[in-house]
């Protein structure tokens, strides 16, 4: 495992679950098993503002959560203001900040008003984990195909860019041909290079580095892909390391 502290893992949830199959806190338990215990709870701070603060995500992911010794679970609301007197004694205090999917222009656009992406930088710095999926993948990179303007999908590039790369999620879907569009946006260099995850899937980096790809799904993939300076794009496929909700592999 690389030295390297500072971690982000940015991952797809899964949006078609498969009857009988792994449990939807897997990926959670990776992210939150990302954080040192040292005998003590990990203390995680989910983040909502994607969905508007929905009372109903909140209880969604307390519950999932709820009843382990391991985890300090709080949330970060900034609707209609922010719940917590100091925001970023609150966020530099946790291990792991969970960011939910929904419109990922939104949420950049309430995170700039509030001071937020200088302040989780400052805790990705300090070796908090940044996780999230979807909308709470796409904001750490450059940016990547995105449905909040309409129901196609258009390039966003306001991104943090904590990561130099785009990002594409739920890339096996066809219900938007995000597949496409995603290689699509990088062979024209509306997109930067970058990376794109299945369903279930996840991006582990340390520090800009991707340090391992991890999957709650049995067969499925993360890519890289990147321009050929032709107009056109070369895809890599990257092999996933399958995960257990124990975050262990199988």
């Amino acid at each position: 495992m690389s030295t390297e502290r500072r971690r982000i893992f940015a991952f797809s949830g899964v949006l078609k679950p498969r009857p009988g199959g792994p449990p939807p806190e897997t990926l959670l338990d990776y992210a939150v098993n990302l954080a040192a215990g040292n005998g003590s709870a990990r203390r995680v701070c989910f983040i909502p503002t994607a969905v508007g603060d929905r009372q109903d995500a909140i209880d969604h992911f307390a519950g999932l959560l709820a009843g382990r010794d391991d985890v300090d679970f709080s949330y970060l609301r900034l609707f209609t203001q922010p719940n917590v007197p100091d925001v970023r004694a609150h966020l530099l205090g946790q291990d792991v900040i969970l960011v939910c999917g929904g419109s990922v222009v939104n949420l950049v656009a309430v995170w700039r008003a509030h001071g937020l992406p200088e302040i989780l930088r400052e805790c990705w710095e300090a070796g908090v984990v940044l996780a999230g999926w979807s909308a709470g993948s796409l904001c750490w990179h450059v940016g990547g195909p995105t449905d909040s303007f309409r129901d196609n999908l258009d390039p966003f590039l306001g991104g943090f860019a904590f990561l130099p790369y785009s990002n594409g999620v739920h890339d096996d879907l066809d219900d938007q041909s995000r597949r496409t569009v995603f290689r699509e946006l990088i062979a024209t260099g509306d997109l930067p290079a970058g990376y794109a995850t299945e369903d279930g899937t996840g991006l582990l980096y340390a520090g800009t580095e991707l340090l391992e790809a991890v999957t709650m799904l049995p067969g499925k993939h993360a890519w890289h892909i990147t321009p050929d300076g032709n107009g056109r794009y070369v895809e890599r496929a990257i092999v996933p390391r399958l995960i257990t909700a124990a975050g262990h592999e199988s």
